[in-house]
């Protein structure tokens, strides 16, 4: 049959290019190796003939969809799942394809849209969340500080390292852009004594957070709005936006930046801390990887390179004086993410189906593979409005660290 000699065809190439310990299994009982071993670190189990062109052409996407779709089983560690996946895609694909996937996007950032693609992504279930985030439900990366913490702690320490990074101060007022379940908020309010307001477009974080301020007694200091950021008005000493700005688009970018320069005080402080892709030419998640995010995870999703970034940055009225890489320490909070999920799986099981639950279980694990092999990037970027004097800055980067600004004039 034609199929079986391309199949055949298809596992030579793979086993010559790459070599790699996996067995491939059909519904029917034939088998292929990929590559010379005692034993196989992965089987793939196609379950029937409609997962043969997905295998054929493997980028990530395709990869993706046969196991989301359960028209493949998958045998061995997550890890190496996730290592094998990208070996087959490698072997198949340029690592930036996607492109005109990626353009096609530029053109779907309505408030609408925006708000029907995070309320897919985060009003899947509270309770679903619970079980694999920290206990304050912090969903974005955590500041292992020396690098032994537990995510509880480390998601702590993030949210005082920006605050402190800001120079948060009392009863200045902070408005923090995509909110979440009102974590950054609450602790701006009890520990640093602001004036609080927190944006999403997530009913189910409105009503957690709202839950939440209430229980901390903080609801004279701390306001949870369902709103979109470009509806916000007024002036705000500080902003923060931790994990939002990957659903602007990238071509929307200076357009975002300049409306949080519109809302930020004359001598305020704005910290942007959110996701890049490593590709200067915008190219987004290698091999496939993008494409299969886009349509699963996060829909209309774009990720800028860190020099667009501060590009757009500066063109929306904004100037960027501290810069922080925290790649890798994604890498160790999307390992505790993926470690609770898969400990979690079956109680997981019972907030969504299976192909949710197949969706969340190779995203966590294979972005923490992106994160680790610098295919994407996190930074924190600390602004001021642009062409003013610098006279209010801390000279040194000291204060972030110990809580104090030294050598301000």
């Amino acid at each position: 049959m034609l199929w079986q000699k391309k199949l055949a065809r298809w596992s030579d190439v793979v086993r010559e290019r790459a070599n790699l310990p996996v067995r491939l299994t059909l519904w029917d009982g034939q088998s292929y190796d990929f590559g010379t071993f005692s034993g196989p670190s992965v089987t793939l189990h196609l379950k029937s003939p409609a997962a043969l062109p997905l295998m054929l052409h493997p980028t990530l996407d395709n990869l993706g969809e046969a196991y989301v779709k359960s028209k493949i089983d998958i045998e061995g560690k997550l890890s190496d799942v996730i290592d094998i996946a990208y070996g087959l895609a490698r072997t198949s694909i340029d690592k930036h394809g996607g492109a005109v996937r990626n353009m096609a996007r530029y053109f779907a950032h309505t408030k609408s849209a925006d708000r029907k693609s995070v309320q897919y992504h985060y009003d899947v279930s509270n309770e679903f969340y619970r079980l694999w985030l920290d206990p304050n439900m912090v969903y974005s990366c955590a500041y292992f500080e020396n690098g032994d913490e537990d995510l509880a702690t480390a998601q702590l320490k993030k949210i005082d390292h920006i605050l402190t990074k800001i120079e948060l101060k009392p009863g200045q007022t902070l408005l923090d852009i995509g909110c979440g379940w009102g974590a950054l908020a609450i602790r701006a309010a009890q520990k640093f004594d602001a004036r609080c307001v927190g944006v999403t477009l997530s009913r189910n974080q409105l009503e957690l957070a709202t839950e939440r301020v209430k229980a901390a007694g903080l609801q004279d200091r701390v306001e949870i709005r369902l709103q979109d950021y470009r509806d916000v008005t007024g002036r705000f000493d500080r902003i923060t936006s931790v994990g939002m700005f990957e659903h602007v688009g990238r071509r929307n970018l200076p357009a975002y930046f300049r409306r949080v320069q519109e809302l930020l005080a004359d001598d305020g402080v704005v910290m942007n801390h959110g996701i890049t892709s490593s590709d200067p030419a915008g190219g987004g998640v290698s091999y496939g990887g993008g494409d299969f995010i886009d349509r699963y995870v996060f829909p209309n999703g774009e990720l800028p390179h860190i020099g667009l970034a501060l590009q757009a940055m500066q063109q929306g009225g904004l100037e960027a004086f501290d810069v922080e890489n925290l790649r890798r320490h994604y890498v160790r909070t999307l390992r505790c993410w993926s470690d609770a999920y898969e400990a979690n799986s079956e109680k997981a099981r019972a907030f969504v189906d299976e192909e949710k639950f197949r969706i969340w279980r190779i995203y966590l694990a294979g972005c923490a593979y992106a994160f680790e092999n610098d295919d994407v990037a996190i930074y924190q970027i600390v602004g001021r409005k642009a062409g003013r004097t610098a006279n209010t800055l801390p000279w040194s980067r000291r204060y972030i660290y110990d809580g104090t600004s030294f050598g301000s004039p």
